[in-house]
């Protein structure tokens, strides 16, 4: 691995407290902007710290994203690819290039270009300021009304089991210091979400507004969808809300039968007849319905168990690119 040195660097606004910065970048079906973002990673990077690298992981990608990330490695000496077996999840493909980082700050980005690397500078002197974690919050969300409402769910979610109430607009978009990796350094679940392993050793999180652009080159591989499963995920692989939910279902439900229960009795001694059929089966249903909503959610607690149990790495690496000299300016 390659980490290029620039002798004339910061002219940012301060001198920051870190000389070294690694970039890391998830790649799924990114062949089209890669070069762009590269090169223009490579203007702004010199310009805010000395020492600097970008990994590139490729999570599966079916077009050539990987055969162009082998060329840029060759381009650019500060460029590392490292080529997953197979599709595992952007979280994942974070996680091994977390892993693989090397400086004393990490900030993570997209492969589409929504992230303009113009901002990286905002995040890093924000997190200067004695954060740990820094998000860059979109101004304005570019994409649709549904796409960005699920978003925003989602990132709720997040901060909810996060247990933080500083920032609420959470963004793939982030700066941390890489030693908070050293918080989940053991962790071997395929189930990962990359913002609550962060919230194990972290606890001043801080959030700094950037511009985020729509796509324009090739097409996005989130859907409404995917980002409930995501969400699923997070309430029950790294939260005991809906058990909790599950609970006072239960409980209210008793209650429920209890009232019910001397409805019946009142109304049999005072009328001398109780309702018949379809109130029954009205009942049976509503009781039913409640029972089956809590096995549901003991079941997605069970698969969580079953999938950490089968001790299922988050990936596995297949091959690495990178320059052998150190390159000097």
């Amino acid at each position: 691995m390659v980490l290029l040195r620039t002798l004339n660097h910061m002219n940012t606004q301060r001198q920051l407290s870190f000389s070294s910065c690694s970039v890391v970048i998830p790649v799924f079906n990114a062949e089209l902007s890669l070069e762009l973002l590269i090169s223009r990673l490579a203007k702004v990077m010199p310009e805010v710290v000395p020492v600097f690298e970008v990994i590139l992981v490729n999570d599966g990608s079916h077009d050539q994203s990987w055969k162009v990330i082998c060329g840029l490695s060759h381009l650019y000496p500060f460029v590392q690819g490292i080529n997953l077996r197979r599709n595992y999840g952007q979280d994942n493909a974070l996680l091994c290039g977390i892993r693989a980082a090397r400086c004393e700050v990490i900030v993570t980005m997209d492969d589409d270009l929504q992230h303009p690397p113009e901002e990286l500078p905002k995040l890093l002197c924000k997190l200067d300021e004695g954060f740990d974690v820094v998000y860059g919050s979109p101004r304005k969300l570019p994409h649709s009304f549904w796409r960005n409402l699920s978003s925003r769910v989602v990132k709720k979610m997040l901060a909810f089991v996060m247990q933080i109430q500083t920032v609420q607009a959470l963004s793939a978009f982030r700066a941390f210091r890489t030693d908070l990796r050293e918080a989940f350094a053991s962790y071997q679940s395929p189930a990962v979400i990359i913002d609550v392993l962060l919230s194990w050793g972290a606890s001043r999180f801080s959030s700094v507004q950037v511009d985020e652009i729509p796509r324009e080159l090739g097409t996005s591989n989130y859907n409404f969808v995917k980002l409930m499963r995501h969400a699923l995920l997070i309430l029950t692989g790294y939260s005991t809300l809906p058990l909790r939910l599950a609970s006072w279902i239960g409980f209210t439900m008793t209650f429920l039968g209890l009232g019910v229960f001397i409805y019946v009795i009142t109304l049999y001694f005072t009328a001398g007849s109780i309702p018949g059929f379809p109130f029954l089966v009205s009942l049976i249903s509503f009781f039913s319905g409640a029972q089956l909503f809590a096995m549901g959610i003991l079941g997605e607690y069970l698969a969580r168990m079953f999938e950490r149990s089968m001790d299922r790495p988050p990936y596995v690496v297949g091959e690495r690119v990178s320059s052998t000299e150190l390159t000097t300016t």
